[in-house]
């Protein structure tokens, strides 16, 4: 399978998908002579927010992470949806605060999960109210944030380089 993909039957005639080279590359294609269907495995796009509440950074772990582990605030877009709209809807939903947008910090492709991160900086206010997926939140002044290799890491390595600037 390509990219670690887990689909094996056509999801419009039920068929399954068997690997050929499609424009260079293997993917999987239905083996029904009727139907075109190819598995692209394109990349998924997903927002990320470094969310600036008075004058911190606000970081977030996830229920499902071990105990050290804090990120930024990031989820998927949703159909029909801006990369704008969608990263204050994420900051709505996992922190219960309005937000703007202060600017775009840069996209940036995760390819260990096949996605591609649309990060922004978010000045936001209000009070945090942790939402369903997170187990808690802390403040980092910018100051003493140091990102991380992978993921929404990058973001977070050139949003301070920037303020430095």
């Amino acid at each position: 399978m390509t990219g670690g993909s887990s689909v094996k039957f056509c999801p419009y005639c039920g068929n399954e998908l068997v690997l050929a080279e499609i424009g260079g590359k293997a993917r999987l294609k239905c083996t029904c002579a009727t139907c075109d269907y190819v598995f692209w495995d394109n990349p998924v796009p997903v927002v990320a927010a470094i969310v600036e509440l008075d004058g911190s950074v606000v970081l977030a772990r996830n229920k499902a992470w071990p105990e050290n582990r804090y990120a930024i605030i990031a989820g998927f877009l949703e159909k029909g949806e801006t990369p704008e709209a969608a990263v204050l809807r994420e900051v709505k939903e996992e922190l219960g605060l309005e937000g703007q947008i202060a600017g775009l910090v840069g996209y940036y492709s995760f390819f260990e999960k096949n996605q591609l991160i649309f990060a922004f900086h978010v000045q936001a206010q209000g009070e945090v109210v942790v939402g369903e997926e997170l187990a808690e939140v802390k403040l980092v002044r910018p100051e003493e944030l140091r990102p991380w290799s992978r993921g929404t890491g990058p973001a977070v390595r050139d949003w301070l380089e920037a303020r430095k600037a």
